[in-house]
């Protein structure tokens, strides 16, 4: 019918500005390609860093009704999208949930960013911080009180181990809740940082093999750190490591 599912490339915007290479710019090109009537809309697609599913719609009524039901499902108690992973560590427990509060925070400085928004879950900078140095960071008690004034907000994601070899893992990822790179942060609360994550691996440190938390404060953003074993098994030189994709993948949406 209305609908056509793609597969994206990590490292593709949704929107981007004039003369930027972003999926909303390809549309024109791809609804000329498949000889469409209609413009095409994004209905639903991941994040900028991530790859996988976008769904997308020439029914503008088809477009607003899924949109509606996407943003609704959670208040009913559904989760309709699913992430596939792969770490580098494997989970202590085979399955279960990660739960911590979230809030943006100016890098080098504690204060929090209030009013988080994003248009559509496909950003991750909230519109009132525009152009500063900010990270996601976890808040593992919030009080009420910031919670109701939405500086930090509750998230959680279910997660599954679906197979593990060579120290990596292939996680199934459910979040339950929508805030911009929850699914990042969350496993390296889990000691187990995504492959190819640049910007959150840092915070797990090692001592003697063992992996710990590390702070903001003491955990700069850098390439990640990959031992030469799995280098190896990548075919990647420590040069090389800086181009290595973010491996988490938008693999599945049900649709009402």
């Amino acid at each position: 019918g209305a609908l056509l599912a793609l597969s994206k490339p990590p490292g593709l915007p949704i929107l981007g500005r004039p003369g930027d290479l972003s999926l909303d710019a390809l549309l024109p090109a791809l609804r000329r390609r498949l000889g469409l009537a209609a413009e095409l809309h994004v209905v639903k697609a991941p994040a900028r860093e991530y790859s996988g599913l976008v769904l997308l719609s020439s029914c503008y009524h088809t477009t607003k009704k899924l949109q509606q039901f996407f943003t609704n499902a959670r208040w009913r108690g559904q989760y309709p999208a699913k992430y596939r992973a792969i770490t580098v560590g494997v989970p202590a427990e085979v399955e279960g949930e990660i739960s911590t509060g979230l809030c943006w925070q100016q890098q080098g400085d504690r204060a929090m960013v209030r009013g988080w928004q994003w248009a559509g879950g496909t950003g991750d900078t909230p519109g009132s911080a525009e152009g500063r140095a900010l990270q996601v960071v976890p808040v593992p008690a919030p009080g009420r009180r910031s919670l109701a004034r939405k500086d930090v907000k509750s998230t959680l994601t279910r997660y599954q181990v679906l197979s593990a070899v060579g120290g990596c893992a292939l996680l199934q990822l459910q979040p339950r809740t929508a805030f911009p790179e929850q699914l990042q942060v969350h496993l390296t609360l889990l000691l187990c940082p995504a492959l190819g994550d640049h910007k959150h691996s840092s915070r797990v440190g090692r001592v003697l093999g063992v992996p710990f938390f590390v702070t903001l404060e003491t955990a700069p953003t850098r390439t990640q750190v990959l031992d030469e074993e799995l280098l190896s098994q990548l075919g990647l030189s420590p040069q090389q490591l800086h181009h290595l994709p973010l491996h988490i993948h938008l693999q599945e949406l049900m649709l009402p």
